[in-house]
């Protein structure tokens, strides 16, 4: 804050990944601006986020950078525009030399929120290019969405969004073009089989993105429940709980939990699924600027004790491998895939005075043995790597993932058969990658 007598008060929320979890509600205290009053000026953005990153950053030191330096720069200069002041504030943050500590301007910021809430202003359609003939495939229409009722189905190719080809654009491309203001509307030209195109008017609504998806795979000898989790947000825990209620109905032997591709998500999720799963014992160890340290464990309140394989890859981060981490350590899953990214920090969210936002790096975070995996991940108990074209295809047709086409799927099979045995013979201790039944 500039003003001395402006008091803001913000919700910050810490960030895992991609995303981000609520936290304790902030009051940040006034400071008197260097340069004057300027309360209508852009420096009240750049001097509120200066002063939340002195508050808050997990580096007492800001790098070895003079931060108070940095104040003096931000507020010591005029601005042409709110633009030129957002990128002053973006080359200070840079000295700080640290990916995860940004500025995140006013659409950015609502894009993020609106993702780790799992909801979005759109049509519900989502999408994948085919790799031999480049179309935009559908590849799931959510139900009860603005394209469901109006015929759109899976399979149906996407040739046109408000008269743009998509035949140049990324899938995030096409995808900002269907999101947009809620009751708005978006044009959108189809074709299916070797029928004519068709136009259809969508108006876009506000929709709950489902970041879960749950299947029982039949295999030789066992019914096998598949789990696969996109992201940690707002949603997560609930569709999680519902995915093995669902499951362990249905009389699964075991369960597989696909957190490949995962980014990450909010913290307070992470922690939620993990005590889905895990009966006893620490989750995670957080840590903070100061040295201070903060351990938070299972709850007793775990779903199932059911045999349990986690499939990860190098592009599973932060929460995701905070859930990995809890259930290898506590020896309640076996690892299968390739080693984690590596991503070991705690961000927390600030939504700034102009609906703009910072992300700020709060803490370091370690696996229940006290390992630190920044830039080295977790390694599996069974490593099973694959090609990047296999990759690339699992990643362009999620229809083949838990299939025979899937190496990693059939590894984890393989590797949980004898887990499931064990779990199923009386007084026979478990393999020793395998679980402990709840209490």
């Amino acid at each position: 804050m500039a003003h001395s007598s402006l008091r803001i008060h913000r919700s910050p929320i810490a960030l895992i990944g991609s995303a981000i979890a609520t936290a304790l509600v902030t009051t940040l205290l006034p400071i008197a601006p260097a340069h004057g009053e300027f309360e209508d000026s852009p420096k009240v953005v750049l001097d509120e986020a200066w002063q939340i990153v002195d508050r808050e950053y997990v580096d007492d030191t800001f790098n070895q950078v003079d931060w108070d330096a940095a104040r003096q720069r931000l507020l010591g200069q005029e601005y042409s525009s709110r633009e030129a002041a957002y990128r002053a504030l973006e080359q200070e943050l840079r000295q700080l030399n640290d990916p995860y500590t940004r500025f995140l301007d006013p659409q950015q910021y609502s894009e993020l929120t609106d993702q780790t809430a799992g909801e979005v202003s759109g049509v519900g359609l989502q999408l994948h290019r085919d790799p031999e003939t480049r179309a935009m495939i559908v590849t799931e229409v959510i139900a009860d969405s603005p394209a469901s009722r109006s015929g759109l189905r899976a399979g149906d190719r996407i040739v046109l969004v408000d008269g743009q080809s998509t035949d140049r654009l990324s899938i995030s491309g096409v995808s900002q073009l269907l999101r947009g203001a809620e009751n708005s509307q978006v044009t959108v030209t189809f074709s299916r089989s070797d029928s004519q195109p068709r136009t259809v008017i969508l108006t876009r609504a506000r929709i709950d993105l489902p970041t879960v998806n749950f299947a029982v795979r039949e295999t030789s000898n066992y019914r096998i429940g598949y789990i696969r989790l996109a992201e940690f947000n707002a949603h997560a825990t609930a569709e999680m709980a519902s995915a093995i209620n669902s499951l362990t109905a249905e009389g699964v032997d075991g369960f597989v939990l696909d957190l490949r591709g995962n980014p990450g998500g909010l913290l307070s999720a992470s922690i939620e699924i993990s005590r889905l799963w895990l009966q006893r014992g620490p989750i995670v160890l957080t840590q903070d600027r100061t040295g201070e340290s903060e351990q938070i464990s299972a709850n007793r309140t775990s779903l199932t004790d059911l045999p349990l394989a986690v499939l990860v890859n190098n592009r599973s981060a932060s929460s995701s491998e905070i859930v990995t981490g809890a259930l290898q350590d506590n020896e309640r899953a076996i690892v299968v895939g390739t080693t984690t990214y590596g991503k070991a920090l705690v961000q927390s969210l600030y939504g700034l005075a102009d609906g703009s936002g910072l992300a700020v790096t709060i803490a370091h975070y370690y696996t229940p043995d006290g390992t630190d995996i920044s830039h080295r991940g977790i390694t599996p108990d069974v490593n099973v790597s694959i090609s990047s074209r296999d990759q690339q295809t699992l990643n362009n047709d999620a229809r083949l993932l838990a299939t025979t086409s899937d190496v990693q799927w059939l590894q984890a099979i393989n590797a949980l058969e004898p887990i499931i045995i064990a779990y199923q013979t009386p007084h026979q201790s478990p393999p020793q990658l395998g679980l402990s039944p709840a209490e």
